[in-house]
Parts: structure tokens; C-alpha cells; sequence
């Protein structure tokens, strides 16, 4: 969903938090999360290590910055876009690019 239109009392669906669509929800379903609140807590680095692990696949970094932007909103901060995290993990070099 988009940062902009995110409400904070409903959020029911995966696809109800910021930055979270079709297939980031699939993502995070493959994660074992199958509501807003079972996420909040975790690490977003953890989380992109364990779906590049469960796909076999290396995914975009971006998804770092995705899961980071959710994880942040879960831990109270407004929503914002996960582009906006972007900086922050190329200065931690978290997962190069």
C-alpha cells in the first residue's frame, strides 16, 4: 500500500502496510508472517536472508529497504516510502546497492 493512504487502526492484511503489495505479501507469507503484528519485532536484514535461503534465489537489496520501512512502522514511526531507506543501508553496506 502506499505510505500516503496506510491507516494505522486497520490493519488487517499484509497488503494494509506500507510499501506491501501482491507480491511482497507473498514474500512475506513465504516468511511464515500472515498478519501485520507477526512481524513486528524482526530484523529486516534477517528477514532478506531468510527469503533469498527459502527461494534459492538472491533478491533485490530493495527488499531490505522494503521490510526495513515495514518493520519501522510496526515499531510506531509513520509510514514512509521504502526508498527513503535506501541511503541507510547503502551506508551500513547492507547487502551492496
Amino acid at each position: 500500500m502506499n505510505p500516503s493512504r496506510v491507516d494505522r487502526a486497520n490493519l488487517k492484511r499484509l497488503t494494509d502496510l506500507p510499501n506491501v503489495g501482491g507480491a511482497t505479501a507473498r514474500d512475506l507469507r513465504l516468511l511464515g508472517y500472515l498478519k501485520p503484528d507477526d512481524i513486528a519485532g524482526h530484523c529486516p536484514l534477517d528477514m532478506y536472508e531468510r527469503l533469498c535461503k527459502i527461494t534459492g534465489e538472491q533478491h533485490d537489496p530493495c527488499v531490505i529497504d522494503v521490510f526495513a520501512s515495514i518493520t519501522e512502522f510496526l515499531d510506531g514511526k509513520p509510514p514512509r516510502p521504502w526508498w527513503e531507506f535506501t541511503p541507510n543501508r547503502k551506508n551500513q553496506n547492507m547487502k551492496d546497492s
